[in-house]
C-alpha cells in the first residue's frame, strides 16, 4: 500500500488560495478517481476538489474553514501499490530556514516540520496559519492547537488575536545605555504599519437586537481579493457622459420581436459590452496586466462581467467578445447570469478575463468607483440611463437619454491620456448606434 497526497488545486488563472468550506468524505471512506472530496471557495468560484486516485481516505489534513495556498496538502489517500513503500505525508520544504528565523514574508510552505509533543499533527502548519502568525507576531510553539491531533487552525489564531493575549518568544534583554555612549548620528527608523488583513478581528460594540453574520468562505475570498487590489494597484478614476438617445430608441424598437424570436431579452448592457470590446481592439493597452517587471498586453479580448447573488459576487467571462455580435454577447450574458444564480457556473467560465464591465446601472446607480478586478488593469462601470435636459448643438434644450461611464484604472499600467482616448472612443461608438448603421446580428 502507498500513501498519496491530494493538494489544493488552482481553480482559476489568478487564484492563489482556497478555503475548505465542507468535507464530503471522512477517514476510512473508499473513493474512486474523480470523486469529489471537498467543497472549496475562492474569490473566483465555488468548486469541488476531485480525487486523483482510487483508494481509502487516510487523513484529512485541512480543517473546514481553513484557507490554504494552491499546492498545499489537504488530505492523504491510501492506494494499492505492489511493494511500494509508504510515502511520507509531510511535505519537504524547498529550502530549510534557520531555527531562529521566521520564513520571509510571502513565502509559502504546505507543511512546517517543527517538532513538538502536543500531538502528531501539532508541528504541521498550513500557509494560512503561518501567514497569520507572522502578521501578528504569534509564536506557534506556544499555541495549543484544537485541530485533529493538536493541529493549529486559523480559528485558534483568530481567537488568540481577539483576546489580545499574543504568545511571543521572549526577546533578548537590551544592552544598557550609559552616559558615556556616543549619540548615534542615524535617526531611528519607524517601521511602516502593516496593511490590515481581512482576517483581523475588530472590536465592534454589539447591542441588543444586533445580528452577527458569520463570514463565509466566499465572502472572505472576495474581501481578500478586493483588499489585495486596493493595496497593490494605485487606482485612478475617470468619468465620461454619453448621450445614448439613439441607442435607447433602436433597442426599444427591437426588444419585443427579439424576445419572441430569440427567447431572451435584448438588454442595453449587450450594446455597452460590444462597444467596449470594439474600443479595446483600437486601444490594446487598456487590455493589459501588471506583471511586476513587465506589462502583459493580452491578445484576446475577454470581458469579465459582474453577476451578484444575495451574498456573493462572481465575474464570469465572455471570451473573444470583439468577435461576437450584439446578439451573441446578449446570449452569453443571459446564460452566464443563469448559471451563477443556479450555482452551475464552472471555474473555467471565470478564467482568462482581461477587462471588466460592471452593470451598476441595473441598481439605479448614476456614479460609482469600482475596484479593479485583479490582475486586470481597469474596470468600467456602466451607470443607469436617465432622462435629462441637455443643451444641444444649436443652443436648444432637449430631453435626452444620458448615461455616465466610470472608469477605474491601474496607474502602474495606464495613464490618463490612453484612458481618456479609450473612453472617448466608447462614447463615439455608443452615440452613433442607430437602426441605419448598427446590426445586432
Amino acid at each position: 500500500m502507498a500513501i498519496e497526497n491530494i493538494l489544493m488545486p488552482q481553480l482559476g488563472e489568478s487564484v492563489t488560495e482556497g478555503t475548505i468550506e465542507k468535507w464530503l468524505v471522512k477517514p476510512g471512506d473508499t473513493v474512486n478517481k474523480y470523486d469529489s472530496l471537498a467543497e472549496v471557495n475562492t474569490d473566483k468560484v465555488t468548486a469541488e476538489v476531485p480525487s486523483s486516485f482510487t483508494g481509502v481516505i487516510k487523513e484529512l489534513i485541512a480543517q473546514e474553514g481553513e484557507t490554504l495556498a494552491v499546492g498545499a496538502l489537504v488530505c492523504t489517500i491510501e492506494v494499492e501499490g505492489a511493494g511500494t513503500a509508504e510515502v511520507a505525508v509531510e511535505a519537504v520544504p524547498a529550502k530549510e530556514e534557520p531555527a531562529n528565523e521566521m520564513p520571509a514574508a510571502g513565502s509559502q510552505k504546505p507543511v512546517s516540520s517543527l517538532n513538538r509533543e502536543k500531538g502528531a499533527a501539532a508541528g504541521r502548519y498550513s500557509p494560512a496559519v503561518l501567514r497569520l502568525s507572522q502578521d501578528n507576531g504569534i509564536d506557534l510553539t506556544l499555541v495549543e492547537g484544537s485541530g485533529k491531533e493538536g493541529r493549529i487552525t486559523r480559528k485558534d489564531l483568530l481567537a488568540i488575536i481577539e483576546s489580545g493575549n499574543i504568545p511571543t518568544a521572549p526577546s533578548a534583554p537590551a544592552a544598557p545605555v550609559t552616559e558615556a555612549a556616543a549619540p548615534s548620528s542615524v535617526a531611528p527608523v519607524t517601521p511602516a504599519p502593516a496593511a490590515q488583513k481581512v482576517t483581523d478581528s475588530v472590536n465592534v460594540p454589539i447591542s441588543a437586537g444586533d445580528i452577527e453574520i458569520p463570514v463565509t468562505g466566499v465572502r472572505r475570498a472576495i474581501a481578500s481579493n478586493m483588499l489585495r487590489s486596493k493595496h497593490e494597484a494605485p487606482h485612478a478614476w475617470m468619468m465620461i457622459e454619453v448621450d445614448v438617445t439613439s441607442l435607447v430608441q433602436y433597442r426599444d424598437s427591437l426588444k419585443n420581436d427579439f424576445k419572441k424570436k430569440e427567447g431572451f431579452n435584448l438588454t442595453y448592457f449587450a450594446f455597452f459590452v460590444k462597444a467596449v470590446s470594439q474600443a479595446l481592439k483600437e486601444f490594446p493597452m487598456m487590455n493589459s496586466m501588471w506583471a511586476g517587471d513587465k506589462i502583459i498586453q493580452k491578445k484576446d479580448i475577454n470581458i469579465s462581467i459582474a453577476v451578484a447573488t444575495e451574498d456573493s459576487l462572481y465575474v464570469p467571462v465572455i471570451n473573444n467578445a470583439d468577435e461576437k455580435t450584439i446578439k451573441g454577447i446578449g446570449r452569453d450574458i443571459q446564460e452566464l447570469a443563469v448559471k451563477v444564480r443556479s450555482g452551475k457556473l464552472k471555474s473555467s467560465e471565470m478564467q482568462s478575463g482581461t477587462f471588466t464591465v460592471n452593470n451598476t446601472g441595473s441598481f439605479g446607480s448614476v456614479q460609482s468607483m469600482g475596484i479593479i478586478n485583479h490582475p486586470q488593469a481597469a474596470i468600467l462601470q456602466v451607470e443607469s440611463i436617465v432622462k435629462r435636459p441637455v443643451v444641444m448643438g444649436n443652443g436648444m434644450i432637449g430631453v435626452r437619454d444620458m448615461v455616465n461611464l466610470c472608469l477605474s484604472l491601474d496607474h502602474r499600467v495606464l495613464d490618463g491620456l490612453v484612458a481618456g482616448q479609450f473612453l472617448a472612443r466608447v462614447k463615439a461608438i455608443l452615440e452613433n448606434i442607430t437602426s441605419e448603421n448598427t446590426s445586432i446580428y
